[in-house]
Formats: C-alpha cells, sequence, structure tokens
C-alpha cells in the first residue's frame, strides 16, 4: 500500500492506494502546533494494520514535512519521500525559479500530462484556486494563482465590520437582492467568469488547443456557472499524481522492519 500526502495550507489530504486505485481517503489538520506524535495517532487511527510498502508528501507548509515523515517512519517503518522541483518526474519544469512551484502544483501537471499527453490546462479548487499549465511538449510553463472560494468569503467577513461569515453555496441569480447573494454571486459567479475569461486568455497565449482539466473540492458546483465546461473532472488528479511520482522516486524500502 502506499500512502500519498497533500499538505495544504488549510488541511492535509491523503490516500491510501492499491497499485493505481485509491482504497482510502482521508484527511487531518494542517496545523504547525501539532506534533510528530499527534499526527502518528491520526495516521495509526485511518491507517490500521494495512502495511505500508512507502509513501510521499507534497507540502506547501514546509514546517510540517519532517514531523509526518518521522510519524511515517517511526509507525510504518517506511522513509516518505519528499516531492520537490529535484525530483524525477514525465515533465520538464520551465519557469524562471523552478523552486518556487508547489508540490502539489507539479504532481496535477505531472498525472495531467500523463494521462493525455498533449498540452494541459489544470484548474485546482483549494485555498488558492490555481491554474497549472503544460504544453504539447510536456512542459510546465506556469499558471495564475487566485484567492480560492473560502479565501474569499473569509476575507470579506474578516476585513468588513458588516458583511457576514457565508460557506460555499450555489446561487441562482447574477444580481443578489440580499447581502448573502450578493457575496455569493460576486465569489461563486466572479470565479466562474473569471475561469472563463483565463482560459480562453490562456489558451490564445498558449498556442494550442489544451485538455482543461479540473480537480479539489469546488470544482463541480464552479463548473454549473461556466460558459465552456471543462473537458475532464478529475477529483483525485493530485493524490494520482503522487501515486505515480512515487514510483520514479522511490527509496529503498523498508527502512526498518516495525513490528505492530
Amino acid at each position: 500500500m502506499i500512502l500519498t500526502i497533500d499538505i495544504g495550507n488549510t488541511s492535509i489530504t491523503c490516500g491510501l492506494y492499491k497499485e493505481n486505485t485509491i482504497v482510502k481517503r482521508f484527511r487531518m489538520p494542517s496545523d504547525t502546533d501539532m506534533t510528530v506524535q499527534d499526527y502518528g495517532q491520526l495516521l495509526s487511527e485511518n491507517i490500521g494494520d494495512m502495511k505500508l510498502s512507502g509513501a510521499i508528501i507534497a507540502s506547501v507548509v514546509g514546517e510540517l514535512n519532517n514531523r509526518i515523515q518521522y510519524a511515517i517512519l517511526s509507525l510504518f517503518g517506511v522513509m516518505a519521500v519528499i516531492l520537490s522541483d529535484k525530483s524525477k518526474m514525465p515533465i520538464k519544469l520551465a519557469l524562471k525559479n523552478n523552486a518556487e512551484i508547489g508540490a502539489d502544483r507539479i504532481a496535477n501537471g505531472s498525472r495531467a500530462y500523463e494521462l493525455y499527453g498533449k498540452a494541459v490546462i489544470v484548474v485546482d479548487f483549494g485555498t488558492a484556486t490555481t491554474f497549472d499549465i503544460v504544453n504539447g511538449k510536456g512542459e510546465f510553463i506556469g499558471g495564475i494563482i487566485a484567492p480560492g472560494l473560502g479565501t474569499q468569503l473569509a476575507s470579506l467577513s474578516n476585513a468588513t465590520e458588516k458583511l457576514p461569515s457565508l460557506e460555499v453555496a450555489e446561487i441562482n441569480n447574477y444580481i443578489g437582492n440580499c447581502t448573502k447573494d450578493a457575496i455569493l454571486s460576486g465569489v461563486i459567479r466572479g470565479t466562474a467568469s473569471m475561469i472563463d475569461g483565463m482560459l480562453q486568455n490562456c489558451t490564445e497565449e498558449l498556442g494550442e488547443k489544451p485538455i482543461i482539466i479540473s480537480t479539489g473540492g469546488y470544482c463541480e458546483i464552479i463548473s454549473k456557472y461556466m460558459t465552456k465546461k471543462f473537458d475532464h473532472i478529475v477529483p483525485e488528479l493530485t493524490l494520482d499524481g503522487l501515486n505515480s511520482l512515487f514510483y520514479l522516486n522511490k527509496p529503498i524500502q523498508p527502512v526498518y522492519n516495525i513490528k505492530r
């Protein structure tokens, strides 16, 4: 069993894979106040007696990398791979500074290009809404980073006195006739319009027709308000990418034989 871990700013998404099939998905808090023991307890509760033969971590919270890596080593005897711009991958990073790219975006671009073998744009809905763009030659040439839906809603509530705290929800009209609907229209429909416009502009700038892929928690709700639909919605794209990248970068396992 391979454990894939995507450490985001808000939460940690984990997947257990048997070969290329995800058999379990679970979440943990992304919390720098939590200890190795705290994460070990959560991992133990979710993985139970299943035997791990490897693990891989993509992280945008560097402070948590060693804690979770050590918790996995202590519990299961395997040393998790930390994905970075130096890792082996099926695409070439072609950025001004490859070290700046988030490992989750490497996983997205790698898996998307691996699946379709041509130019791809991945739209990932998380704390940020990101576009990951790989051209037809397999070069990750860049993308877009915008505030995510939850981030926008929280920002409006935190930065103002009278605007309420809201959850992401569907909205029927463009014109909101109450504060709640006005905010949801601005955030939900506004994001959909942004994505429509950016996809058109990025396609023109790319100079070739890409496959448009969506992933992340809010992809299905946003797609309802878009003029152009996504070609594919792949909910587990990031974890699937990590699973594939593990086999390109796996260390000798196990490091220790842990009796549990």
